[in-house]
C-alpha cells in the first residue's frame, strides 16, 4: 500500500467515515482499471482536473467512468454555475498541468481522485459532480448506493456510500456543488 493511499484511509477512519477499499494491478486509465475493477455495484467515477484561461483557478470534476465531456459544453455549464452563484466565469478550460495537479493535489497523472483534496489546505480547488450520480436510485435511503474512486493511487479503489461520501467532503472545507454535466 502506498503512503499516498494511507493518507487516504487514515483521513477516512479518523473521520470515521465508512469505506471499502481494495488493491489491484495499475490502471491509470479508466480501460486500464475497468480490467481490475470489481463487480461491486459501485458507480465507478471518472475525474478530470481542469484550470482556467488564466490559471489561477482550478477545478476537479467527477462523473460516471462510461461518459465522455465535451469541453466546450462543460465550459457553458460551468459558466453558468459559477456566475448564478456570483463569482467569475471560468472561461476557457483546459487540462491543468501534472505540476499543478501535484501541487493543488499532491498527485500524478492517472491518479486523480477526490480524496487528493485532503492535499488542497487553502481550499482552492473547486469540485464539481454530476447530478446523474445522484438520479441512479434513492440515495439518501440507508441501502444507498455507492461510488468509487482510487485512493489517489492507481492501484486501489474505494468503495463509499454517496452519503458518506458527502460526509467526508463536508470535512473539507473546499467548495463542491452538483452539476448537470451531460
Amino acid at each position: 500500500m502506498s503512503d499516498r493511499q494511507e493518507a487516504v484511509l487514515a483521513y477516512l477512519r479518523e473521520h470515521d467515515i465508512p469505506f471499502t477499499c481494495y488493491n489491484h494491478p495499475e490502471g491509470k486509465t479508466i480501460e486500464e482499471a475497468k480490467r481490475w475493477w470489481k463487480d461491486d455495484g459501485s458507480v465507478h467515477c471518472k475525474n478530470i482536473f481542469m484550470r482556467n484561461h488564466k490559471g489561477n483557478q482550478h477545478y476537479l470534476i467527477c462523473f460516471h467512468c462510461d461518459h465522455d465531456l465535451d469541453i466546450h459544453d462543460l465550459e457553458a455549464r460551468l459558466k453558468g454555475a459559477l456566475q448564478s452563484q456570483g463569482k467569475p466565469s471560468c472561461g476557457k478550460l483546459s487540462f491543468a498541468s501534472p505540476e499543478r495537479m501535484m501541487r493543488y493535489l499532491g498527485l500524478e497523472p492517472g491518479s486523480v481522485s477526490p480524496f487528493g483534496l485532503i492535499n488542497d489546505g487553502e481550499h482552492h480547488v473547486q469540485l464539481f459532480l454530476d447530478a446523474a450520480l445522484l438520479d441512479d436510485g434513492n440515495y439518501r435511503n440507508p441501502d444507498c448506493k455507492t461510488l468509487s474512486f482510487h485512493p489517489n493511487d492507481c492501484r486501489g479503489t474505494v468503495v463509499i456510500s454517496l452519503t458518506d461520501f458527502e460526509r467526508y467532503l463536508a470535512t473539507l472545507g473546499n467548495r463542491y456543488e452538483y452539476l448537470r454535466l451531460y
